[in-house]
């Protein structure tokens, strides 16, 4: 790891238990200060995310671009690179002199939801309008306007029939829909 990582490293991870504090007082105003850190140790905002937890799990941050209204719920790992190369190499009697990894982007596209406990994985592209369901993996590319779950993960459904199935639940049961106080 170099000086400048290990720095901007120690820096994210003491600063983000300050936007924590911040966040329990004050929500809005602690994920102003949450993507503006991200933003300044490297990682790419298209627009406002809506909410991502302070105990995201971001592997390499300038690997990390994120859409307009993105949600990353609690314990969701982006991870970047891959050392399976060398556990490769090493099967087919090719032994480097040190472990090789290979490091690839994770783009999120706008309106997408990521549920607690998600694994993306290197690679990933996440299109637009997406509901990732909790404790998912995700590798390759997930198309716009779906509903994504499992491990291994698939695409189960379509997010607007989603939409219509909950809108009609709500009305015939007494399922509970609530906005998000201001």
């Amino acid at each position: 790891m170099t000086l400048k990582r290990f720095f901007k490293k120690t820096f994210y991870h003491f600063s983000k238990n300050i936007v924590f504090v911040v966040n329990i007082v004050d929500p809005r105003m602690g994920m102003l200060l949450y993507n503006r850190l991200l933003v300044f140790v490297g990682v790419r905002l298209n627009g406002i995310p809506r909410f991502i937890s302070t105990d995201v799990r971001i592997d390499t941050f300038e690997l990390i671009e994120l859409g307009e209204r993105v949600v990353i719920s609690e314990r969701v790992i982006l991870l970047t690179h891959d050392f399976t190369y060398t556990t490769a190499l090493i099967s087919l009697g090719e032994t480097p002199e040190t472990d090789i990894s290979v490091h690839r982007k994770i783009l999120i596209g706008n309106n997408v939801f990521i549920g607690m406990r998600v694994i993306i994985l290197a690679g990933s592209i996440i299109g637009d309008n997406v509901i990732i369901g909790a404790g998912s993996v995700v590798r390759g590319s997930i198309p716009n306007n779906s509903v994504y779950i499992g491990n291994p993960g698939k695409v189960i459904g379509n997010i607007q029939e989603y939409a219509i199935k909950w809108k009609s639940r709500s009305k015939t049961t007494n399922l509970i829909l609530q906005k998000d106080p201001k």
